[in-house]
Order: structure tokens, then sequence, then C-alpha cells
């Protein structure tokens, strides 16, 4: 009843861009753009990295939307590059990033397709969540395919991009498939293990930290 009642309210308020800010950073948000304040995702990645220092450290953030928790980290001295497959969401990252005055690397790519090879220190995931093919650019925020092919594309290149000290961290919820995340993960020789639950009014929310385990 709760998000039954907050949903219609919620689409109406994200139907125009918004400025949003989160400590410092200030940020413009477009409809199209997967809006970090209202969805406990964004929040439970920010808690977490504030606890780690990401100093000189190289980050990727995959389908970093508008560019909060990329700049965030470029905040705290990481060397960041943030990708998306919205080319609305570059657009408004890259003018984010130049009034936050921070420096990232912007990719416009669907995962690691246009992401030339290197390995980072540590990658953030806040996937899309369910079970449906996408349509629109902005669909691919909440859609991973009928078929999870998202999870499958994810842990099929992963390896690529990490080294023997890689941290790895990704937001779930309990409506995500995680049966098949897991068994994705598994069938490329990553190991899943939740590190943080967290309950709001609307589901249930993990961060869970990927380990490669050949």
């Amino acid at each position: 009843m709760v998000a039954t009642a907050y949903k219609p309210l919620l689409e109406k308020y994200l139907s125009r861009t918004r400025t949003y800010t989160y400590k410092h950073i200030r940020l413009q948000i477009p409809p199209q753009v997967f809006h970090p304040g209202f969805f406990y995702s964004t929040q439970m990645l920010l808690k977490y990295i504030s606890h780690i220092s990401l100093q000189q450290r190289k980050v990727l953030e995959l389908g970093a939307g508008s560019g909060l928790i990329a700049i965030y980290a470029a905040q705290k001295g990481a060397y960041v590059t943030a990708t998306d497959i919205n080319t609305i969401a570059i657009e408004y990252m890259e003018s984010n990033m130049q009034y936050n005055k921070v420096e990232l690397s912007i990719i416009h790519s669907d995962l690691f397709h246009m992401l030339p090879q290197q390995t980072f220190d540590m990658i953030i995931i806040n996937p899309p969540y369910y079970k449906k093919n996408p349509v629109t650019e902005a669909d691919y925020a909440w859609y991973c395919g009928e078929q999870g092919e998202y999870f499958q594309q994810l842990f099929k290149n992963l390896n690529d991009y990490i080294h023997t000290a890689s941290d790895i961290v990704m937001t779930l919820c309990d409506a995500c498939d995680l049966n098949m995340i897991t068994t994705f993960a598994a069938q490329y020789d990553f190991q899943m293990e939740c590190i943080y639950t967290q309950r709001n009014l609307l589901e249930k929310n993990f961060i869970y930290k990927i380990q490669y385990t050949p």
C-alpha cells in the first residue's frame, strides 16, 4: 500500500529535470536518468565507499547515470572512469562533472563494450534489477533483459578489467533474481558475498562483494 501510494507522486516529481544536492555535490538530473535521491541503492554505495580510502586509486563505475558516485569518488582523490549506455546520462554527467569541478573519464558504453582494456583497483556496479528487455535508453537503468543478459555479459568480461587486489562491489535488492545472478557469477568463476543488508519501506537492499575464484 505504501509503494502504491508513493509511485504516482514520485513519477510526477521525476517527470522534469530536477536539481539534487548530496553533501557538497550539486547535480542536474533529467527524467531520462536514474535519480539517486529516491532509490536506496545509490545511498548504500555512497555510505560504503565513504569508509574506504580512494586516494590515487583507479575506480570504474559501470552505469554511472547522473555521475553522483563517480563525482564523490573523484572528490576523495580517485582516478575515476564512469560509463553509461544512456546518451542523455552521458550529456548530463559531463555537465555535472564540470559544475562540481572534478575530472572524470566519461565513456558512452554498454558495460565494457567501448571501454579500453585496462585494470581497475575498484569497480562499482549499481545494475538494472528487473527481468525485462529494455526498449528505450532510459530502460537500461531498470531492466537487465528477460534472461538476465546484462549479468551474463558483466561476468563474462569482468575478469579482463581487474587485478588480483581489485575490489568489486555491486548493489542488489530482493526483487532481483539472485539465484540467476549468482549462477552467472559462478559460470565465470566469480563468488558473491553479501556484506551489507538494509531494509526500507519498499524492499530489502544488499551490497555484494565479488571475488574472482578460478
